[in-house]
């Protein structure tokens, strides 16, 4: 089986400077996925198409993308104290949410589809009208918004097991019980989001699910606590579509974290998902990048993921 790797070197052209989230982990990602032969022959790759501002606006309010296109061609350099940006920055940022698209679409072309986008900027902090954490557009809310208004998917299952908590992702999913948001996040952390007692609101209450871990915890029993997670989802929510928002920074090692997991958790995390996948969705699961900051540990991180998605 091939996996769809959607990748554009203009994502190298987001100039973050000295930041920790920089062009120098996508090239750190691709060594280590060029030096292995036997994936590479497995990995399909695809060049995206940016996202048009219709499809960002279902999950962005229409002036902030004006805000943010408009400070790129101000030569601005910070959205906020976090989140660096460059003149090219904002056509980077709708070449990252359109790389969910292409992934959505990839999965959606094949039985079983399987696809991973390697992108930046990373996306689960953008709030409906905030750009912050790194992240311009929330690239996973725009891939469930487009495939819900193109394909017709009626429950999107999100998951994100960043170090950090997705609270972008949660906001713009927060009333809605088509798709449903599950986080597995060191706590209490940046952005303060992410408690067990966040569960959604209005109609979309119990659609959200926060497993809040504290700094230290070992990989065993975040695992334990992830698999018993996805077995509660699956008998209220058995998916149409999974979208996984891959953080790398919950690997142990990582700068910004203090979680525990390794390479070997991230493989075991990833086939429990196509698991689930298999059952109720066709097999189909998109990746997308967010965080992972040690240089030396992210690729094998990554390549671990895509393995599995193999």
């Amino acid at each position: 089986m091939f996996v769809n790797l959607i990748y554009d070197s203009a994502y190298l052209k987001h100039d973050t400077g000295l930041h920790p989230e920089n062009a120098k982990r996508l090239e750190a990602i691709l060594r280590v996925l060029n030096d292995d032969d036997s994936l590479s022959k497995k990995v399909a790759r695809i060049a995206p198409e940016p996202a048009r501002n219709e499809d960002i606006a279902r999950c962005h309010r229409e002036d902030l993308i004006y805000e943010i296109e408009s400070m790129c061609k101000r030569d601005e350099s910070f959205i906020d104290a976090d989140t660096r940006i460059s003149p090219e920055s904002f056509e980077v940022a709708r070449l990252a949410a359109g790389a969910a698209l292409a992934g959505v679409d990839a999965v959606m072309r094949e039985e079983g589809g399987h696809a991973f986008a390697l992108i930046r900027p990373p996306g689960h902090h953008a709030t409906i009208s905030t750009a912050m954490g790194f992240c311009l557009f929330n690239n996973a809310a725009v891939g469930a918004r487009y495939a819900q208004a193109k394909y017709g998917m009626e429950r999107v299952l999100i998951i994100d097991w960043d170090v950090h908590h997705g609270n972008g992702t949660q906001e713009i999913f927060w009333e809605d019980p088509s798709a449903f948001y599950f986080s597995t996040h060191q706590y209490p952390y940046y952005p303060g989001t992410g408690s067990t007692s966040e569960r959604g609101g209005g109609k979309g209450e119990g659609y959200t699910l926060n497993i809040p871990l504290p700094a230290g915890t070992s990989a065993r029993h975040h695992r334990q606590a992830f698999a018993e997670a996805l077995r509660e989802i699956e008998r209220k929510f058995p998916p149409d579509l999974i979208i996984v928002s891959a953080g790398f920074d919950s690997r142990r090692g990582d700068p910004l974290g203090g979680l525990m997991l390794e390479d070997t958790d991230f493989y075991e995390m990833t086939k429990e998902v196509i698991g689930l996948a298999e059952k109720h969705a066709a097999g189909r699961v998109v990746g997308l990048l967010e965080g992972g900051y040690n240089l030396d540990l992210l690729g094998n991180s990554v390549k671990s993921h895509i393995a599995a998605l193999v």
